[in-house]
C-alpha cells in the first residue's frame, strides 16, 4: 500500500459533501442547532462523519477476512491508551484536508475541532500507549489484528497540582457518549463469578467438576474502528462493559431481600467503573482480579464464538488464532482457556493444554518484582474456585516436568512452581503465562537478555526456544506525521512521503546533514514546535518560558526508578553554583517534567511536590532569570505528549540501569529530532547503536556495574555525601525548608530513601556522570547548526523504531501470519 494512496473511494468526498453529512449528523444525530452546538456537539457531528466511512471500510475489511479464511490476532491488553482519534483517523483515511476546507466552510478550524476531543482515558503510561500503536501498525500492515480491553467509565485520575502536590480527580471520559464507540448488545456476555466446585463423575465414571452457585457479570462489548494508513483495512479493538445481568438473583430475591437484590446488580457495574482501583485494600484487590478475569473470560468467549463461526474442528484453532497477553494481566487466559476446552468442550487435558499453548504468547514489559503479578490462594479461592483447581493441576503437571529435569532439586521446584508457598500462598501469575504460552518476549534487547539471565532464568533452561525479543516501536503516523506537520511537511517535501509506512525511508534524510537550507527549515520546524509548547506552558502553569533556551524534557510515570529526582537534583545544582559561585551556564535551560504518581506512591508524590517547590524558588528568583526556568506540567496525556515531544531539544531517559524494561518515550523524542541523555538502559542502548554515540549524551551505571554493586554490597550513599560536597550542598537543600513553600521539612522521607535507604536507583552515584553530560549538552546547544545537524541524524536513523517493525516481528516469528509490508528488522 503507497504512502501517498488516495482517499477512499465511494461518494463523491468534498468539502460540499463532507460538511452537509457533519450538518446531518449535528441535526438528527445529536439533536442541536448549529447556533445551539457547544464545542463538543461539533466535534461528535465531525466525527459521526468519518465513523460512517470507518464502517464502510470494516464491513468491507471483514468480507475479505471471510472470505481468505485469514488468520487472526486477539491482542488482550488491560489498556490501551488511544488519545484522541479525530485528525489520525482523517489522515489515515486521506481525508485531512478536506475536512479542513469543510471546517473553514462552516466558519470554524479543524484544529479547533479536533481539540474538543477529549483523551479516551483507557490507560495510563506505556503498556497502554504501546497496545494502541500496535493497532495501528497491525491495520496498517493489513492483519486482521483486535484489541480487548475494558470500556472504563473513569480512567487513571486527572491530575491537579494544588500548593505543589498533586490532588488526583476523577477522569470521567465515558461521562459523553464516544461517537469511536459502537454498543454491540446483540454480542453481550454472561461471565460466571464466585461459587462453589462441586466434586463430581460423568456418566462413564470420570472425574467432572461441576462449577456451581456462582454469580453472573454481563460483558457488553462496545466496537471502536482502527483504520490503517490509507484506509484499506479497518480493524476494531472491543472493550466491554460490565452490566449486571438481566436477571436478579433469584435466590435472593427469592428470599424476599429485594434491596440486596437490586444491591447486587449496582455492585457488579463497579467492574469497569475505574481502571486499576486500588489495590491497598482486600476490596479493591478483589475488584482488580475481577476486572482481569473480565476481560479475560469476555475476550475468550467472544473469540470462540468467532472461531466456531468458520470452523467445526476445535483443533485448528491454533491455526485461525494468536492470542497475545500484554503482561502478566491477562494471564487468567490460560486457566480460562483450559476449563473452556475442559469443561464445556469435553477435551482431554493433553489436547487442551496443547491448544493452549500453541494459541497463546505472553509479552513481559517488567523486571521489577513487584509488578510481577501474585494472587492471594483465598482470594482465587473465593472468585474463581474453578480456575484455582485447574491452575493447581497445571502446576502438578509442570513440577512432574521440572522433576524429570532436575531430580532431587526442591530449591528448583520452589523457584519454579506456580505457587508460592512462603510467606503467603500465592499464585505467580508471570509462571502461568509462560508455562502456558508458546512464546515470552521482552521488548528490548537488553530486557529480553535480563528475563533469561535474571528473572526467570530456571525457565530459560527448561524451554530456551520459547524466549525472544521485540523490541517496541511507536506509530510514526501518529507520533511524527499527526503531532509534528511541520517537520513532516519538511521531510515529504525532500524523500516523498514513502516513510510514513517503511520508517526506514528516513535514511534518506542523511544527505541533507551538511545542507544548510535543510538545516535552516529543520531548525523553523523546531522553532515553531517550541512556540506551541511554550504557549502550553504559560497555558498550565501560568509559567513564561524563553523559546530560545534549551528545553529538555522528562515527562513519563512518576517513579523513583525513572529518576525524576536525579533531573531535581541537578536543577537544584545548577542553582546554587549560579547564585553562590556566579557561574554563567553557556546556554539558557527551560527543564520540563510531566508524569502521574500513583495516589498510593507517597514517595512519587513528594518528587512532585518537590519539583515544583524548585520551580516555585528557581523561577522567583532574580539571579537565575536568564538562566533556569523550572516547570511540572499537569495532566500528562497523550494530546498533551504530542504537543511537548515535538518541541523538546533534549530527552531526558535517565532511569537506573536494568530497570526499564525499553521505553517508547525516548523513540518518539528521537523521532522528533531530539538528542537523548540517557543511560544504557532499555531501548536507549538500541537508539544508541543507531543513532551513533556522539548523538547521544550517555551516562552513569551499566547493569554489570549496578548489579555488582548490590551483590557486593558496596554501594554506600554516605560515602558519597561525604567525598562530593555538591552532593551534601544538594541533600542539605532539600533537607530544610528552601524548597518547602513555608512547610516545614517535609522532604525527610525522600532524603531517608536516599541516605538511609541505601538509595536503591544510584542517584548519588550516577549525579557527578549526569552533571557532567549535562554540561557537555549546554556547550554543545551553543553550536546551532551542529545540533541541528545531529538532531537530524537521529530523524534520519530512527527506522528500527516503528511500530510497524515490532508488529511484522511479532507476525513473523510468533503468530505466523503474512504481512503486506516488507520492512526489514
Amino acid at each position: 500500500m503507497s504512502a501517498t494512496q488516495t482517499p477512499i473511494p465511494g461518494e463523491a468526498i468534498n468539502p460540499s459533501a463532507v460538511l452537509e453529512r457533519i450538518r446531518y449528523h449535528l441535526r438528527y444525530s445529536i439533536g442541536v442547532r448549529r447556533e445551539n452546538a457547544t464545542a463538543y456537539d461539533l466535534f461528535k457531528a465531525f466525527a459521526l462523519a468519518v465513523r460512517q466511512q470507518l464502517l464502510d471500510r470494516y464491513y468491507e475489511t471483514e468480507a475479505r477476512n471471510c472470505e481468505a479464511g485469514a488468520k487472526r490476532v486477539y491482542y488482550l491488553s488491560m489498556e490501551f491508551l488511544i488519545g484522541r482519534s479525530l485528525e489520525n483517523n482523517l489522515i489515515a483515511l486521506g481525508l485531512h484536508d478536506v475536512f479542513v476546507e469543510a471546517a473553514r466552510e462552516w466558519g470554524v478550524e479543524l484544529s479547533d475541532v479536533a481539540n474538543a476531543e477529549p483523551d479516551a482515558a483507557l490507560g495510563n503510561g506505556g503498556l497502554g500507549r504501546l497496545a494502541a500503536c500496535f493497532l495501528d501498525s497491525m491495520a496498517t500492515l493489513g492483519i486482521p489484528g483486535y484489541g480487548y480491553g475494558i470500556n472504563y467509565e473513569y480512567g487513571l485520575f486527572r491530575q491537579q497540582i494544588r500548593r505543589g502536590y498533586q490532588v488526583e480527580m476523577p477522569d470521567h471520559w465515558g461521562m459523553e457518549d464516544s461517537p469511536w464507540q459502537v454498543e454491540i448488545n446483540k454480542d453481550a456476555l454472561y461471565i460466571p463469578v464466585y461459587g462453589k466446585v462441586v466434586d463430581a463423575t460423568d456418566r462413564d465414571g470420570n472425574y467432572n467438576p461441576m462449577w456451581m452457585d456462582w454469580a453472573v457479570l454481563m460483558g457488553v462489548p462496545y466496537d471502536m474502528p482502527v483504520v490503517g494508513y490509507g484506509g484499506e483495512t479497518v480493524n476494531y479493538l472491543r472493550l466491554y462493559a460490565a452490566r449486571a445481568s438481566d436477571e436478579f438473583d433469584i435466590q435472593i430475591f427469592n428470599q424476599g431481600d429485594y434491596i440486596r437484590a437490586v444491591e447486587q446488580k449496582i455492585e457488579s457495574e463497579k467492574v469497569s467503573k475505574v481502571l486499576y482501583p486500588s489495590d491497598a485494600i482486600s476490596s479493591g484487590r478483589e475488584l482488580r482480579l475481577l476486572q482481569e478475569y473480565f476481560l479475560v473470560a469476555c475476550s475468550l468467549r467472544d473469540i470462540l464464538e468467532r472461531f466456531r463461526q468458520s470452523e467445526d474442528d476445535i483443533r485448528l484453532l491454533p491455526d485461525k488464532v494468536a492470542i497475545q497477553m500484554n503482561d502478566t494481566h491477562p494471564a487468567l487466559t490460560i486457566a480460562e482457556l483450559m476449563r473452556m476446552l475442559v469443561d464445556e468442550r469435553g477435551l482431554e487435558w493433553e489436547l487442551a493444554w496443547q491448544i493452549t499453548k500453541s494459541t497463546c504468547g505472553y509479552t513481559n514489559h517488567t523486571l521489577l518484582p513487584e509488578a510481577l503479578e501474585k494472587w492471594p490462594v483465598e482470594l482465587l479461592e473465593k472468585v474463581l474456585p474453578r480456575h484455582l483447581q485447574i491452575i493447581y493441576e497445571i502446576n502438578h503437571r509442570f513440577l512432574k516436568e521440572v522433576e524429570r529435569r532436575w531430580p532431587r532439586d526442591p530449591e528448583m521446584m520452589d523457584r519454579m512452581s506456580l505457587v508460592e508457598e512462603w510467606p503467603h500462598r500465592q499464585v505467580r501469575m508471570a509462571h502461568l503465562a509462560i508455562v502456558g504460552s508458546h512464546s515470552v518476549n521482552g521488548v528490548a534487547a537488553l530486557h529480553s537478555e535480563l528475563i533469561k539471565s535474571k528473572l526467570v532464568p530456571d525457565f530459560y533452561q527448561l524451554y530456551p526456544a520459547r524466549f525472544n525479543n521485540k523490541t517496541n516501536g511507536v506509530t510514526q503516523r501518529r507520533w511524527v506525521k499527526a503531532a509534528n506537520p511541520d517537520l513532516s511537511s519538511l521531510i515529504s517535501s525532500r524523500i516523498g512521503d514513502g516513510w510514513v509506512t517503511n520508517l526506514r525511508e528516513l535514511l534518506e534524510l542523511e544527505q541533507f546533514v551538511d545542507d544548510d537550507d535543510f538545516l535552516n527549515a529543520f531548525a523553523r520546524a523546531k522553532e515553531a514546535n517550541k512556540l506551541r509548547v511554550a504557549q502550553a506552558v504559560k497555558r498550565d502553569t501560568g509559567i513564561v518560558v524563553d523559546n530560545a533556551s534549551m528545553f529538555g524534557v522528562l515527562a513519563k510515570r512518576i517513579h523513583e526508578y525513572k529518576r525524576q529526582l536525579l533531573n531535581v537534583m541537578y536543577v537544584i545544582h545548577q542553582y546554587f553554583r549560579i547564585t553562590e559561585e556566579d557561574h554563567q551556564p553557556p546556554c539558557c535551560r527551560t527543564f520540563m517534567l510531566a508524569g502521574k504518581a500513583a495516589p498510593g506512591y507517597y514517595i512519587a508524590k513528594l518528587i512532585i511536590r518537590l519539583i515544583n517547590g524548585v520551580a516555585e524558588v528557581v523561577n522567583k528568583d532574580p539571579r537565575t532569570k536568564d538562566f533556569i526556568r523550572v516547570a511540572f506540567l499537569p495532566d500528562y496525556r497523550v494530546s498533551l505528549a504530542e504537543t511537548i515531544i515535538p518541541g523538546a531539544n533534549l530527552s531526558e531517559q535517565i532511569s537506573t540501569a536494568g530497570k526499564e524494561a525499553s521505553g517508547t518515550g525516548n523513540m518518539k523524542f528521537a523521532m522528533n529530532g531530539a538528542l537523548t541523555m540517557g543511560t544504557l538502559d532499555g531501548a536507549n542502548i538500541e537508539i544508541l547503536e543507531e543513532a551513533g554515540a556522539e548523538n547521544l549524551y550517555i551516562f552513569g551505571l551499566t547493569v554489570d556495574q549496578v548489579n555488582e554493586h548490590r551483590l557486593r554490597g558496596t554501594y554506600s550513599p554516605r560515602t558519597y555525601l561525604e567525598t562530593h560536597p555538591e552532593l551534601r550542598r544538594i541533600v542539605d537543600a532539600i533537607s530544610g525548608n528552601l524548597f518547602c513553600g513555608g512547610e516545614q521539612a517535609i522532604y525527610t522521607p525522600l532524603v531517608s530513601t536516599l541516605v538511609d535507604g541505601g538509595d536503591p536507583y544510584f542517584h548519588f552515584a550516577d549525579f557527578s556522570a549526569y552533571a557532567a553530560a549535562q554540561e557537555r549538552a549546554e556547550h554543545d546547544y551553543r553550536d546551532a547548526r551542529a545540533w541541528n545537524r545531529r538532531a537530524l541524524l537521529n530523524v534520519a536513523r530512527m527506522g528500527k523504531f516503528s511500530s510497524d517493525r515490532t508488529i511484522q516481528q511479532y507476525a513473523r516469528d510468533i503468530w505466523k501470519i503474512p504481512v503486506s509490508l516488507g520492512i526489514g528488522d
